[in-house]
């Protein structure tokens, strides 16, 4: 993947061979950058996500879909390291990573963007776009040559680079949370609720922009309330119902389905 005009390709590609510990298992399909295998997660008793079995590949976006308390950012935690599977495995760029550290499985390419943006307020714009390069170990040219490229992707962040991130707009704060992922120059981001907080036509926009960065290649997995504004976007969706995969599927398959509607109305809901 090359991204158009000046871009040259800085997220969406395969990690380089080595980063992060020796993998386990057998090769995976290349195709499928994120994979869950029967993966379970618990909070001591509780069961938080049971037996879940899902992908996202390299261009797509993908989500998930379900009530509050569903599960769905335990599935983005165990992801990243930030909680442990109990059960099951979880693959990423062909590698088992389900007992990786977080630092491991970002340098080995997936980010994850936390709900509540978590910009540092009183750095600016500028330097909260080049913490987001440490976890890659480049040269200070490739981070400033990085930097360029990502605040042409995002003028309104070239054109506040030198103010402090906690004067930004809600919307301008989730667009550096964004941005800041893409310096780690991923091959996946996951996001946690972006649409939280925002104006409607805020998160309009929001959404427009993963679906480019998708088109450009990079895979996306976003965790969000407001299904109708995910599936404008996304290639294909997962529903949790109380830590249990009910339904997959396009877009249309899951508005025809009424599983969608029973997850976040309750399981005796009519369509």
């Amino acid at each position: 993947m090359t991204t158009p005009g000046s871009d040259r390709e800085i997220w969406g590609r395969q990690a380089p061979a080595g980063q992060g510990p020796a993998s386990t298992g057998p090769p995976l399909i290349p195709r499928e950058v994120l994979e869950f295998h029967d993966v379970t997660v618990r909070y001591g008793p509780v069961v938080a996500v049971r037996e879940l079995t899902g992908w996202v590949g390299n261009g797509e976006v993908v989500a998930l879909l379900g009530s509050n308390g569903s599960g769905k950012s335990t599935v983005l935690k165990a992801a990243s390291g930030l909680v442990p599977a109990s059960e099951g495995r979880i693959a990423f760029c062909g590698q088992w990573v389900q007992r990786w550290k977080p630092p491991e499985i970002v340098r080995l390419g997936l980010v994850q963007i936390p709900q509540g943006r978590m910009v540092f307020g009183d750095q600016s714009v500028e330097a909260n776009l080049l913490i987001g390069a440490h976890s890659r170990g480049r040269t200070g040219t490739e981070v400033r040559e990085d930097l360029e490229i990502v605040l042409d992707r995002f003028p309104i962040l070239a054109e506040r680079r030198l103010q402090l991130a906690g004067t930004l707009s809600g919307g301008e704060q989730q667009m550096l949370a964004i941005a800041r992922g893409l310096m780690a120059r991923p091959r996946m981001l996951m996001l946690d609720e972006p649409s939280l907080g925002l104006a409607p036509i805020l998160q309009e926009q929001l959404f427009t922009t993963l679906r480019t960065l998708a088109d450009l290649g990079l895979g996306i997995l976003v965790v969000e309330q407001l299904a109708h504004l995910a599936l404008e976007i996304a290639d294909r969706g997962y529903v949790l119902d109380r830590g249990d995969l009910v339904a997959w599927g396009t877009p249309d398959e899951l508005r025809a389905s009424g599983r969608l509607v029973e997850a976040y109305l309750g399981r005796g809901a009519n369509t």
